[in-house]
Parts: C-alpha cells; sequence; structure tokens
C-alpha cells in the first residue's frame, strides 16, 4: 500500500516571530542565513534580525485595567436618570469624583477615559448646549483697575429634603488677578447686591477704580446702548460714589464685554452636581468652598494663582470707606427665637410672625427700613421698621385668634378691637 506524504517543505517569514522557525529549519539543512536579505525585506536593522534569531521573544501586551474602571458603577450612577444630579462638563464629574469617592488621576486622563466609553461620552454630548461664538477681543486691566459683576440667576436646586429652591448667585471678580467672591442668595434685591459689594470690597482690603456690570435693574434705570449712554438710578450711583469707584456699564446685549466675569459662571455648574445633597445651608457652605477653591488654583488664563496674584494689586485699591459708610449698605442676619406671643424682638421692638414658630430660631435681615424675617430660606414675614413697641400683622393675629376660637364666626371683627386695645396700650407718648 502506497501511501502519498504530504510535508511541507517550504517556510514563509512573514513577520519577525517566524525567524526562530527559520533558524531550526536551516540549521536542519545545514544552510546559511542570509541577515541582510531578511532585513531589507522585513524593513528592520540587521541587528534586529540577529536579536530574533537568537531566541528574543517580545512581551506580550496585555490591556491594562484603568484605576477609573474602579469607579465604572459609580459613573455610571451619576449619569444615570436615577440621581437628580446632572453633570455638563467631564471636569465637574472629575471634580466630584475626587471630592467625594478618593479618586486620584489627573483631569487629562479622566476625559480621555469617558470618551473612550460610549455609554459615557453619549451623556455628555446630549447635554451639549448650543451656543453661538462670537469674536471677541482680550483686553487686560492694570492692578486695581477694574472688577465685574454678573450674576447666575435662577438656579432650580433640589435640597436634600425635596424642596425646590431657586436661587442666584453674584459673581465679584477683580480683572488682572482673577480673585473672585461668590454670594448665595434667594434674593437680587438692590440691598442685597450692594450688601456684597461692600463684603467683596471689605474681603480684598479695598475699592477698585471702575466696576463693570450689565444693565440689571438694581444699577441702571436706563439701559446702556450703542447709542445711549444709559442711566445710573440714583441709589446705586450714590452708593458708587460713597465708594469712590465709577460704574462701567455694558452695552446691552454684548456679554462678551464682561468676559472675565462671564466664563467663571461655567464654574457654578458644579451646583448641580450636587443636586438633592444638600439643604440651603450647606449650599452655601459649598459655594464658599468652591469659591476659595478656585481663588487658590493655577489659573490657565494668567498663568498665576488669584489669591497670591491678589497680593499685587491690593496696596493699589482705592481705600475702604469708612466703618459707619460700610455698615449702613450691610445687611446683617440675626438669628432670634420665637417667643410664646408668635413674636420676635428687633431693637427693643416686637414684631409678629405666623403661628406655628414658636420657639424656632429665625433669622431677621434689615434692608430698605424693613424686617425681613426668614425660616430657613422660606420669607415669612416682612414689616416695615416701627417705632411702636409691638406690631402684629392683622393676618397674623387673625390666624392666632382662629387657632384659639375655632368655631367663632366673627374673628376679623374681634382681632380689629383687640389690635386696637392694644395699640392704645403700647403707643408712644
Amino acid at each position: 500500500m502506497h501511501i502519498k506524504i504530504d510535508v511541507n517543505t517550504e517556510i514563509e517569514v512573514k513577520e519577525l516571530t517566524d525567524l526562530p522557525k527559520l533558524k531550526i529549519f536551516m540549521e536542519s539543512l545545514n544552510m546559511k542565513i542570509n541577515k541582510s536579505k531578511l532585513a531589507r525585506d522585513l524593513n528592520v536593522d540587521r541587528r534586529t534580525i540577529d536579536k530574533y534569531l537568537n531566541g528574543y521573544q517580545p512581551n506580550n501586551t496585555r490591556k491594562r485595567k484603568s484605576k477609573i474602571d474602579d469607579y465604572y458603577d459609580v459613573i455610571k450612577l451619576l449619569l444615570s436618570d436615577e440621581t437628580p444630579q446632572k453633570f455638563y462638563y467631564k471636569r465637574v464629574l472629575w471634580q466630584y469624583l475626587k471630592d467625594n469617592h478618593g479618586m486620584s488621576c489627573a483631569e487629562s486622563s479622566f476625559r480621555a477615559y469617558i470618551s473612550r466609553k460610549p455609554e459615557f461620552q453619549q451623556y455628555f454630548d446630549s447635554h451639549k448646549g448650543r451656543t453661538t461664538r462670537k469674536e471677541t477681543v482680550r483686553f487686560e486691566t492694570p492692578p486695581a483697575q477694574q472688577a465685574q459683576v454678573d450674576w447666575k440667576e435662577n438656579i432650580r436646586y433640589i435640597t436634600k429634603d425635596g424642596e425646590i429652591l431657586y436661587i442666584n448667585v453674584c459673581v465679584f471678580l477683580l480683572s488682572y488677578s482673577r480673585f473672585r467672591t461668590y454670594l448665595l442668595s434667594i434674593s437680587k434685591s438692590q440691598s442685597v447686591l450692594l450688601s456684597f459689594l461692600m463684603e467683596s470690597f471689605e474681603a480684598i482690603g479695598g475699592v477698585p477704580k471702575t466696576i463693570l456690570v450689565d444693565n440689571m435693574k438694581t444699577v441702571m434705570d436706563e439701559p446702556r446702548t450703542a447709542y445711549q449712554p444709559g442711566k445710573v438710578n440714583e441709589r446705586f450711583y450714590q452708593f458708587a460714589k460713597d465708594c469712590g469707584f465709577e460704574v462701567k456699564p455694558c452695552i446691552a446685549g454684548r456679554p462678551q464685554t464682561k468676559a472675565k466675569v462671564e466664563a467663571p459662571m461655567k464654574l457654578l455648574d458644579e451646583i448641580h452636581a450636587y443636586q438633592g445633597q444638600f439643604n440651603y445651608e450647606e449650599l452655601h457652605a459649598f459655594i464658599q468652598e468652591l469659591c476659595n477653591r478656585v481663588n487658590s488654583q493655577y489659573h490657565r488664563g494668567t498663568g498665576k494663582i488669584p489669591i497670591l496674584h491678589l497680593k499685587k494689586e491690593r496696596n493699589l485699591l482705592n481705600p475702604l470707606p469708612s466703618r459707619k459708610i460700610r455698615d449702613f449698605y450691610k445687611i446683617d442676619h440675626i438669628p432670634v427665637k420665637v417667643n410664646t406671643s408668635n413674636m420676635v424682638s428687633y431693637k427693643s421692638n416686637m414684631y409678629s410672625v405666623p403661628p406655628g414658630y414658636i420657639g424656632k430660631t429665625v433669622g431677621l435681615q434689615v434692608y430698605d427700613n424693613k424686617i425681613h424675617v426668614y425660616y430657613n430660606t422660606d420669607l415669612i414675614a416682612e414689616h416695615q421698621i416701627s417705632t411702636l413697641k409691638v406690631n402684629f400683622k392683622k393676618e397674623h393675629y387673625m390666624e392666632i385668634l382662629s387657632n384659639h376660637f375655632p368655631y367663632k364666626d366673627d374673628i376679623e371683627k374681634l382681632a380689629l378691637k383687640n389690635l386696637s386695645a392694644i395699640n392704645e396700650v403700647y403707643k408712644i407718648e
């Protein structure tokens, strides 16, 4: 019986790893290897041919696990619909994981990791806002010359108790050093703005020569346009005069004029990373921590650290106004306890609050010749500052009487009668 032998007598060298097989084959035939020709065919150096013929084996490159993979499940949850938290920038997510989950990696590495994960990259693609980029001209100002002010308005925030707040953050930024201060506030009233600016002046140790503002109603009676200079309202003009700075309104519709303060507004998107995580007081503390962090970090635009750069302009700022002027514009937050008569005390006079707050601590803010009474973030009462010893709101007193006499028909008549008697007793002689 004859069986044909099918033996491969040819060896094909396609890559360097085939060379050991070639060596064995050629040695068995007692033939010499043409290393120069192999080097030309494989387009490598002759020394490389020698290395592989002598048994060199390249390391098998294994795909190493990224240390960011340890946070995959956390990232997946944070970017899901299961949480109210929102991350509009990869930078914000990176910072959140650093601060709250102990992740340690460079921002660039994290951004690259997210980009390699389609399920995560899709999240950020879907949250990209459509913005129109306008040509801007960069201007730098000398130390102490200019500050810029702006509001980040009506930010919807869900507290950890499920309460929905609409908050505002005011930003004051020195143009030279990029040092800034933040204010978290429910109100955007003129008194709140003036108080914040005065506190900012005290924080930086002086007053800049000019302040650049947009055409907010708390500053301008008439907006500045390309054709009209605008009109600063009387109270803000007096404030500027008292503090020693010039007001420079931007032309309406040109936010790029104050681009230095517009850009930091993106930082405030970190608020959304903490949706559902804080109460109002904790959110306030977070905003201040954010401000301190930014002031202590390298600024990409200037190449400097703002808090250190501030030292160069602090001595060049205009001096602070007198203590009397500063106190006049500042709003103090005074914590007081509601007494058993549903009243709070301010400068020895009593002011009513609605029933239900006896024994609780509320906050008094006095501005615009009014007393504003807050419980947490809720404005629960507002009174004109009075010389009377006892000041009841009729609706508060009626509600108190209704609780005591639930079946009485004419509560309003009784309330008016009693209030008249109270006013008679406590009237100023």
